[in-house]
């Protein structure tokens, strides 16, 4: 654990946050897997898939956008999506040549509960820190929000 004098430059913030931040992430894709009903989906595969049931309806290139990955990148994680009935493509309204992706029932199911599985276990712990330190991640959260936007 990194002392408070090691953080005190942003150097060792960044070196403290970076690993702290590694191991909280790799504890939640722990716990979305350890429900049950998510088909093998990589991070890219399922952070896609969240895409599309938060925002409804993309096209391809939107979702690449989004997402911040190449558009050929995105073809290979939406062929998979598609093959393991969690997206279905339909023809855009206005532009023949686009395609609109959605979440299916099963894509938003499958969301749904690996979010309510990471979420009921950070939850609890949270509920093992003093009232002090939820109080210091709740001001916390927004500057890391920033910070996963830049």
């Amino acid at each position: 654990m990194t002392t408070p004098q090691g953080t005190r430059s942003d150097a060792g913030l960044a070196s403290a946050l970076r690993i702290s931040v590694t191991r909280l992430a790799r504890r939640l894709r722990a716990e979305r897997r350890t429900g049950g009903l998510e088909p093998d989906l990589s991070d890219t595969q399922l952070a896609a898939l969240a895409a599309l049931e938060r925002h409804q309806a993309m096209t391809p290139g939107e979702l690449a956008d989004h997402e911040k990955v190449q558009p050929p990148s995105m073809t290979r994680v939406l062929t998979v999506l598609e093959e393991r009935g969690l997206v279905m493509r339909a023809p855009h309204a206005s532009d023949r040549r686009q395609v609109v992706l959605t979440a299916t029932d099963y894509g938003r199911e499958v969301v749904q509960q690996s979010r309510r599985l990471r979420e009921a276990w950070l939850a609890k712990r949270l509920h093992e820190l003093t009232p002090q330190e939820r109080a210091a991640l709740r001001a916390a959260a927004p500057i890391l929000e920033k910070l996963s936007q830049s």
